[in-house]
């Protein structure tokens, strides 16, 4: 099997586009680090963070060019969400789920995308895939309510994406999808009291009787498995395997700020009860810091040949079978675990210290531990998943492959 970490397609000027957009996030780490207390503590981005993205463009890189976005791919994707990660975990994972959200939304049929997009460009969209609400049929669409959590970015958006069932007159499931419901006709429920990733806002989205147009539901099921054919490479790429990988861009931007603040402070620390006069000398901390770097390496290896997997098929006009999108979904598993782990081995290699609340070692670690649980990343379900379809056993997990 060849091993592809970038797609083979990419131009020069792709990759020129992609290092610019990167150096601009790159650009943005001290500001977002300077407020990464704040944002916690404010339990919700704080605005300098927001307009600071807004004007580097970092939330128009899944936005259709149609309406103004750059349409890039999803290595460029990752890598952005990984750089602001290396200033905030929770303004990277706010960033990173708004822009998937674009990706979604550049799903829906063109009227949809008009109602988002055509008179305000520069929209935003967050969004629960879980299909917790529910759909009675009335002439043009449907009335929805429900209650949707948790959903990341919502204090930032414009518009919500949520899922849900549709049943028939009998109350029977005939399909399940996702609709798009303008903010303004949503209550936002603050529910979101968590260890880490506090600074997410990603409370709960409340409907009530609210009517969606039927051009604004999109079905999931033919998502899920390519059917929902597109003239553009970026909207052809695979559902699932790009909805888990996109989260794993955090994780390694919060596992190479670990890496970074651990090296740096190696030399100016002791390591107490010891004869070690700084860490620099200690083979228990060298040790630390290569295991470290090499499972931060490892991640990126992993999340880098699914984003190039998705990429290269979505430019050929191919769908991945499920073989392949479990992989996929392996490699992300892969990804977050490595990005975790190497965390856990720095906060132990850098001491007790790590834990005090003025270090950013401890918001570090809490964010990794909690965003790490996503269910849609959740590595163990992965492993499975990837391991049945090995044996030829296939579908019987989850249809999210």
């Amino acid at each position: 099997m060849t091993i592809l970490l970038d797609r083979p397609g990419a131009t020069d000027a792709d990759r020129e586009r992609r290092a610019d957009l990167v150096g601009r996030a790159a650009k943005l780490v001290p500001t977002l680090a300077r407020n990464a207390a704040r944002t916690e503590d404010d339990r919700r981005v704080v605005e300098e963070n927001i307009a600071a993205i807004d004007e580097a463009g970092l939330f128009s890189i899944m936005r259709p060019s149609r309406f103004g976005g750059m349409q890039t791919d999803f290595r460029t994707k990752l890598e952005v969400s990984r750089e602001l990660a290396r200033g905030c975990g929770s303004t990277a994972w706010v960033t990173t789920l708004m822009n998937v959200c674009s990706w979604f939304t550049g799903l829906w049929p063109e009227q949809a995308q008009v109602d988002v997009w055509g008179e305000t460009p520069d929209a935003r969209v967050a969004g629960v895939l879980a299909p917790t609400g529910s759909a009675r049929e009335v002439d043009g669409g449907w009335i929805v309510s429900g209650r949707w959590g948790w959903a990341s970015g919502s204090a930032h958006s414009q518009w919500a994406l949520v899922g849900l069932p549709l049943t028939d007159a009998d109350g029977n499931p005939v399909d399940q999808g996702m609709v798009l419901i303008p903010m303004s006709d949503i209550t936002i429920e603050d529910t979101w009291f968590v260890a880490g990733m506090r600074g997410t806002a990603s409370n709960t989205l409340v409907a009530d009787g609210v009517f969606v147009p039927t051009h604004r539901y999109l079905s999931v099921g033919p998502a899920i498995v390519g059917a929902n054919p597109s003239d553009e490479a970026l909207y052809r790429s695979a559902f699932v395997p790009v909805a888990a990988l996109v989260l794993a861009g955090p994780q390694l931007g919060m596992a190479q700020a670990a890496l970074d603040l651990v090296v740096d402070k190696a030399p100016k620390r002791s390591i107490s009860y010891t004869f070690y006069d700084t860490q620099v000398g200690a083979p228990t901390v060298q040790l630390a810091v290569a295991k470290a770097a090499s499972l931060i390496d490892s991640a990126h290896l992993h999340a880098y040949r699914a984003a190039a997997e998705i990429d290269e098929l979505a430019a050929g006009g191919e769908y991945p079978d499920y073989d392949v999108r479990a992989r996929m979904r392996m490699d992300t598993g892969v990804a977050v675990t490595y990005a975790r782990e190497a965390i856990r081995t720095l906060v132990s290699a850098h001491g007790a210290s790590s834990f005090a609340e003025s270090s950013p070692l401890q918001r570090i670690w809490r964010d990794s531990e909690t965003a790490s649980r996503h269910a849609v990343v959740n590595p163990e379900i992965s492993t499975e998943i990837y391991g049945k379809a090995l044996l030829g056993i296939r579908g019987d997990v989850t249809a999210l492959v």
